[in-house]
Formats: C-alpha cells, sequence, structure tokens
C-alpha cells in the first residue's frame, strides 16, 4: 500500500516486491490511488487495486480502511504492508478488524513539529515487523519512537542489476536523451544531479558551486519534476544567470532513462541539504561505476566509502562541493577506472535488488508464522478513532 504509483524510490521498490513476492509463490496486490507505474504492478505479475490513498482526511482513510478490509475478507489475504503514513493508518485499521499482521516501511524521517505530527507518524512504527530502509533511519526509530530493536529489520534499497549496466544501455533512449539535453558534440565532461525540483535536494547550493569553477569546461544537467516548486526551479534559473552559467548548467526534465543518464555523465551530485533517508541515486550512479559527490548525512554516509566510490562534502558548502568536483573531474584515467571498479563491486555486495527483495520476503514470511498480532503497548486500540488533530 502507497499513496500514488508516479516515479519514486517507493514507487519502484514497490514494482520490485511485487515481483518478488509473485516469484516467491505468493499472490501480489497493490493499493494506491493510481498513476504512470500501475502498468508496471500488471507486468510484474501484480494487480492493482484503485483506493484514494493519498487522501489524509480522516474520514477518508476511515473508510479506506472499511474497503480494504472488506477486500481482505474477500480475497483472503494474508499480510499487508503500508509504505506511507496515510496509507499505514488504513492499513492498521483494516488489519486489526480483519486480524491479519501489518509490516511497515520507514522509508523517510518524517517531521516531528507540529500538532499531532509525531503521533501522525507513530503508525509507521505498528507494524508486527517495521522495515527501516537505512541505519540512518533505524537511529532514528530508535531514538524518537523507543522502537522495541526486535522489531525493526534493516533493509536497504537495492540496484537492480538487470536494468543498470552498461550491457543494458539501449541506444534509442541514449540518442534521446543525448538530444533531449542538446549536448555537444565534442567531449565535455557531463555533471549529472537527479531529483525532484526543492530546496531540500540543495541544487542552489550545487550552482552556487559551479560558480566557483568558472575556468573549468563541463556541462551541468539539474533534471526532475518541479511540481509544487515552480517557483523555487524560476529561482534556480534567476541564480544560473547571475551567476555567469548560462550554457553551463541547465534545467531538464526528469528522465526515466536514467541507465542512459548515468551513461552520458562523468560524475553525479546529490547536493540534499535535509538528510536523505536512504538515497537511491547514490548506488545506482557507483553501480554505472560513476563517482559521486553528495552531502555528508544521512543515507549517503552508510552507501558511499569516501574517496574510494565517492566524495563526501558537508551539506550547504559550495566551496567545499566545488573543491570535490574540481578533483573529481581532473583524476586521471588509472584512478577513475580503480575507483569505477571498486564502487560497482562495493554496490553488488551490499546494495542489490535482489538482497532486498530475499530480506523483505523473509520479514513477510517470518510475520506470517506468527501466532497472532500483538499491538505495541502504545498503539491506539480498534476503538480509538483517529483524530482530526494527527493528520499532517
Amino acid at each position: 500500500m502507497l499513496p500514488k504509483l508516479e516515479s519514486g524510490g517507493v514507487e519502484r521498490g514497490t514494482i520490485e516486491i511485487t515481483a518478488a513476492i509473485r516469484q516467491a509463490g505468493m499472490v501480489p496486490l497493490v493499493a494506491s490511488a493510481g498513476g504512470s507505474m500501475v502498468p508496471h504492478v500488471t507486468h510484474a505479475g501484480g494487480q492493482h487495486i484503485n483506493l484514494p490513498l493519498h487522501r489524509k482526511n480522516p474520514l477518508v482513510i476511515f473508510q479506506n480502511a472499511r474497503r480494504l478490509a472488506k477486500l481482505i475478507r474477500e480475497r483472503q489475504i494474508s499480510l499487508i504492508h503500508a509504505r506511507s503514513r496515510a496509507p499505514a493508518w488504513a492499513a492498521y485499521f483494516a488489519a486489526k478488524w480483519t486480524g491479519i499482521p501489518l509490516v511497515t516501511t520507514f522509508h523517510g524521517v518524517y517531521g516531528l513539529t507540529g500538532l499531532g505530527k509525531k503521533a501522525y507518524n507513530r503508525v509507521m512504527t505498528y507494524g508486527a515487523r517495521v522495515i527501516a530502509i537505512s541505519q540512518y533511519v533505524r537511529e532514528h526509530l530508535l531514538e524518537q519512537y523507543q522502537l522495541d530493536p526486535g522489531r525493526i529489520r534493516l533493509i536497504p534499497r537495492g540496484v537492480d542489476f538487470a536494468v543498470f549496466g552498461e550491457r543494458h544501455i539501449n541506444s534509442e533512449r541514449l540518442a534521446s536523451l543525448t538530444r533531449q539535453w542538446r549536448l555537444p558534440d565534442e567531449h565535455v565532461p557531463i555533471i549529472f544531479c537527479p531529483g525532484r525540483i526543492s530546496r531540500i535536494k540543495g541544487q542552489h547550493v550545487l550552482i552556487a558551486a559551479l560558480a566557483q569553477l568558472t575556468d573549468m569546461d563541463f556541462l551541468c544537467i539539474i533534471a526532475g519534476k518541479d511540481e509544487g516548486h515552480e517557483d523555487f526551479r524560476a529561482e534556480l534559473k534567476a541564480q544560473i544567470i547571475a551567476s555567469g552559467l548560462e550554457g553551463k548548467v541547465r534545467l531538464a526534465d526528469a528522465t526515466k532513462a536514467m541507465n542512459e543518464a548515468y551513461q552520458l555523465s562523468q560524475l553525479v551530485v546529490v547536493s540534499s541539504s535535509k538528510p536523505e533517508a536512504f538515497g537511491r541515486i547514490a548506488i545506482e550512479a557507483q553501480a554505472m561505476g560513476v563517482a559521486v559527490v553528495a552531502t555528508d548525512h544521512g543515507g549517503a554516509r552508510e552507501t558511499i566509502i569516501p574517496n574510494e566510490t565517492g566524495y563526501l562534502v558537508p551539506p550547504e558548502d559550495p566551496t567545499a562541493m566545488a573543491e570535490a568536483i574540481r578533483y573529481a573531474l581532473t583524476r586521471d584515467e588509472a584512478t577513475v577506472r580503480a575507483m569505477a571498479d571498486f564502487a560497482r563491486r562495493h554496490v553488488q555486495r551490499h546494495f542489490t535488488s535482489d538482497q532486498m527483495k530475499e530480506k523483505t520476503i523473509a520479514v513477510y514470511r517470518e510475520v506470517l508464522q506468527l501466532n497472532e498480532l500483538q499491538p505495541s503497548a502504545d498503539c491506539p486500540t480498534e476503538a480509538e478513532p483517529l483524530h482530526a488533530g494527527t493528520h499532517a
């Protein structure tokens, strides 16, 4: 269960787990409010159930819970897995009413300020098992929610090597992306910064860093959706012009041809000002043998080995980022090849999609073997309503 099936790490992970459930001999149903990735559910062997799970209104959540309970009984569903807060509240009540176990995945470090915010977040700790996608998230669960460590399962996100890798490069997508990005015929180092356009993603810091490198040749592609952040995109455009970086920094739409995007790039930058709970970009780039410059907090500390598979810089520090970018783009060929090879092996050893799927299925089997689901002491009872004040 998740809010929508548009692009994103949660959505892509859902498709991967759907395939894993089918491969394990179980029947996967995916519930969401729909989106462009719904056909991928069918392709992965699952069935999509359309519910307004993106809605945070308590009445809608309660209605979703009733629909889910009916679906659980009709389809004899054995387990429910919630991957976001509003869906998790509906899942929690439906699971309680029908007596089936609940698993949750804590995909992010949710904000704690505001009336009822922590109470609203806490539903993500109500699973019989709570999956943390990084050690950073696990520590957050222990510190902020005092969750029993015996209920936490650490399962990092993973790269699908059936998708990422030089042998999976599609020449037509590569040519199309080259045209879309308007890449010059002559060789110029490409710096790729993917991710939604948002201040917390720190694209403004990257532009400030690049403004310190005007003596270098490069083309930086900042690619991502700006939905809800159109004003910030306009700020970035103005910053590019004011920094004299027109022609050297381009804002582009998000691309689904990520494998080809990494292939075209000499360097990937993850400039997030706010810590990433995990950060798929860093492991995907390393899987493709591309060096990464990332901010030194959150999940990046767990996925990047400093100076061996990439470079970590303090957040909100354009000068440090500029120095790291300069160094990364001026490495000799032997260093580039050695780091690329080590980065690929690093990801293959620790961060593969197969490992993520196997560990998740193992959690399902573990939970299904429990005789009954005992809610934690701080869980609300079935009789307690979801108060209006608890929604974000």
